[in-house]
């Protein structure tokens, strides 16, 4: 066993006993103080980037299409006609091209048929 293992051990055994020889509220004080900092480090750190799908609206005479894009591909078409309800087009094969609807061969409309 090398020699600096020898010498951590000794220290960690030392800091457990001194830590679980404390007085019960002193010891409930440092667990609750060591739980509170490991809590606000977890916060510290960098968020993750977190941004939703990018949406372009292309508003014509007779309908609006929004394009939902995610990392540049195109994932979601809606079509909101002026008169009647909107839908969605989805490719026929969901396996196909990733979930990229330009690498689709053919896309289906799918109406909402009950929403709660």
């Amino acid at each position: 066993m090398p020699a600096n293992k020898l010498t951590v051990w000794p220290a960690l055994r030392a800091l457990a006993m001194r830590a679980f020889s404390l007085p019960r509220p002193r010891l409930c004080r440092w667990l609750v103080a060591t739980l509170l900092l490991a809590t606000a480090a977890a916060y510290a750190s960098e968020p993750e980037d977190l941004r939703g799908p990018d949406v372009t609206i292309i508003a014509g005479e007779e309908r609006t299409v929004y394009e939902y894009r995610q990392n540049g591909h195109l994932r979601m078409v809606k079509i909101v006609p002026h008169w009647g309800k909107p839908y969605y087009l989805f490719p026929r094969d969901q396996t196909a091209g990733f979930g990229d609807l330009e690498e689709a061969d053919m896309l289906l409309p799918t109406w909402v048929i009950v929403e709660f």
